[in-house]
């Protein structure tokens, strides 16, 4: 079987499938290895990130920690947790309303850090499902033009040998094979970035709960070794 000959004597519909299924292919392998790759340096830098977070002597140096790194995602809604409460801390006095309400405001700050985090993490995805689900589709729509063509030649041949069959059939056949293949690749990416994204959601939200709680009380919810309980500024109260 020579793919040679697809290209040779193909009319643009099938040569189109083929450049499209290599397309979706390449766009996969390519995804995955960025994904791949983006996804461990974040878990590494989360794992650091917390360590030297927790460990900060103050406030200010724990803000200069969350900057200064600029690949975890965790440092990003440490970031906005802190811009958070100062924020509201300086506008603390201007109004009325603006004197309570510190949890509100922290909760919505620090969910809106988590969505934009959630929407970075699922970069990709629809690519990956839109392949998963289409290229078999695209494959079999080759398939079906491609044995469509063979055939018409066939009969203007006049002749319906096993020889003159089998070759033509068999390279239009090779586009659901290659459907496949830019499938299932993409369908198995799917589902392990979709489980990593799940792994960093939790872990996100895990890191949220315990933001808040020391933004907002002061306790500190790591091991007896936290030294920004100490130095943490005190809540602002008023009336809820």
């Amino acid at each position: 079987m020579n793919l040679a000959l697809v290209f040779e004597q193909g009319d643009w519909v099938l040569i189109g499938v083929f450049f499209t299924l290599l397309l979706m292919s390449s766009l996969t392998w390519y995804l995955i290895l960025a994904k791949s790759i983006w996804l461990r340096r974040v878990r590494g830098a989360n794992s650091r990130f917390v360590q030297r977070f927790w460990d900060a002597a103050d406030m200010q140096a724990a803000a200069g920690v969350a900057v200064a790194d600029t690949v975890s995602s965790l440092a990003r809604l440490a970031q906005s947790g802190i811009a958070g409460l100062e924020h509201f801390t300086g506008r603390a006095h201007s109004r009325i309303g603006d004197s309570s309400g510190l949890d509100e405001f922290l909760v919505r700050t620090l969910r809106n850090a988590m969505n934009r985090e959630a929407a970075h993490t699922s970069s990709g995805m629809t690519l990956l499902a839109s392949v998963g689900s289409t290229a078999p589709f695209v494959g079999l729509f080759g398939t079906v033009w491609g044995i469509y063509h063979a055939l018409v030649g066939i009969s203007h041949a006049g002749s319906a040998s096993m020889e003159m069959v089998a070759g033509p059939l068999g390279e239009a056949l090779v586009a659901t094979a290659a459907g496949l293949a830019a499938a299932i690749p993409a369908v198995l990416a799917y589902n392990a970035f979709n489980r990593a994204n799940r792994v960093l959601a939790e872990e996100l939200d895990g890191f949220a709960h315990d933001l808040h709680a020391f933004l907002t009380t002061g306790a500190c919810v790591m091991p007896a070794s936290c030294a920004l309980v100490a130095q943490r500024p005190e809540p602002i109260t008023g009336a809820a």
